[in-house]
């Protein structure tokens, strides 16, 4: 297959998903050095792409437009002479607009009826596959491949930040009290689903300990719906050395977590943001599936926490278990795995 010269790339939602395609963003710049790239996403998600050197365009999607915008937007998109779409999503709303794109050449996934609205629909694979190399298989029909197994390099996600985000971010935190020259900890109690939240009185606990033991800041970050969350937890702690950050942007978030030491969060999308910036990150997990979602290596600082129970993975939003096997997952892991994990990490400089 031949070069293209306008490529839209599209992942329309979730944060933590959007960071995850980074990687074919940067693999497809490489291949196609000259040709004009695109990416079409949620409005607020799509933030997280701002500065990325390898786009030359963000197309940002309002999923509460009225059906006249919609429309208007159709037409936008179709004026912009995309010669090839990749969709890295694949549901009706992605599929329907790579086909209305006008793209010759349309890459998705090859699900149910969606299928036939790609000229090269991607076949599902018994293959187990993390998340980040089953983006970069989408971009076999246009003859990017990768050797095995994949380097750090090809799988590594990038937030670029700008010199004043940074400046933003650090002043921010000295405005809190935040000494910035002792080691600062993150933690993140939040995450979209129920049955996805470690115990916020193991946060507290946690949150407790490297305050009081290893003589760290934390602090304690959530987004506007998970305020309630994060002043709970800091309600729970002895306030020392522990402080609840405002609700930010995801373009603030990720500069303040660009210079922390440590992130500890619950599978969700700061999680991923965190990684993206270069900060070692703990993923704690539940229901999820760690090898898939969490695909960040140990040499770099990088660790997945999961208990094994008999009901994982169980893709649950809200545990249905009952008694003493509710949020059992959850149960079985303890601070005291958790701070061991963070005293490691942390003396690794």
């Amino acid at each position: 297959m031949g070069t293209f010269e306008k490529i839209l790339i599209t992942r329309l939602r979730f944060i933590g998903d959007i960071v995850l395609t980074t990687p074919v963003i940067r693999a497809v710049r490489k291949k196609f050095p000259n040709s004009y790239i695109a990416y079409l996403a949620d409005k607020n998600a799509i933030t997280l792409l701002e500065n990325n050197p390898y786009l030359d365009e963000l197309i940002p999607l309002d999923f509460s437009w009225t059906l006249k915008e919609q429309l208007n937007f159709i037409k936008t998109l179709r004026t912009k002479k995309f010669d090839l779409v990749i969709d890295l999503f694949g549901n009706p709303r992605s599929a329907i607009l790579s086909f209305l794109s006008g793209a010759k050449t349309r890459i998705g996934g090859e699900f149910g009826w969606r299928k036939y609205l790609y000229t090269h629909p991607i076949p599902r694979s018994e293959e187990r596959k993390n998340a980040i190399k089953f983006h970069l298989d989408y971009l076999k029909p246009i003859g990017i491949t990768f050797s095995e197994p994949l380097s750090y390099e090809d799988m590594k996600t990038e937030i670029f930040l700008s010199h004043n985000e940074k400046s933003w971010a650090t002043e921010y935190l000295k405005s809190k009290g935040i000494d910035l020259n002792k080691k600062t900890v993150g933690i993140h109690p939040g995450a979209t689903w129920p049955a996805k939240m470690w115990f916020k009185e193991n946060f507290a606990e946690l949150a407790n300990r490297i305050a009081l033991k290893l003589n760290a800041n934390v602090i304690i970050t959530h987004s506007e719906n998970e305020t309630e969350l994060a002043i709970e937890v800091f309600n729970l702690t002895s306030r020392k050395n522990i402080f609840v950050l405002d609700a930010l942007n995801l373009r603030q978030l990720a500069s303040v977590l660009s210079l922390v030491d440590l992130y500890i969060s619950n599978d969700c999308g700061p999680m991923h943001i965190s990684v993206a910036v270069g900060t070692k990150t703990i993923g704690i997990f539940g229901p999820g599936e760690e090898d898939i979602w969490f695909p960040y290596p140990n040499s770099e600082g990088h660790k997945a926490l999961r208990v094994d129970v008999e009901c994982h993975p169980c893709h649950l939003d809200f545990c249905n278990k009952e008694g003493e096997n509710y949020m059992k997952c959850m149960k079985l892991l303890t601070v005291d795995m958790v701070f061991n994990e963070v005293v490691k990490l942390l003396k690794r400089g």
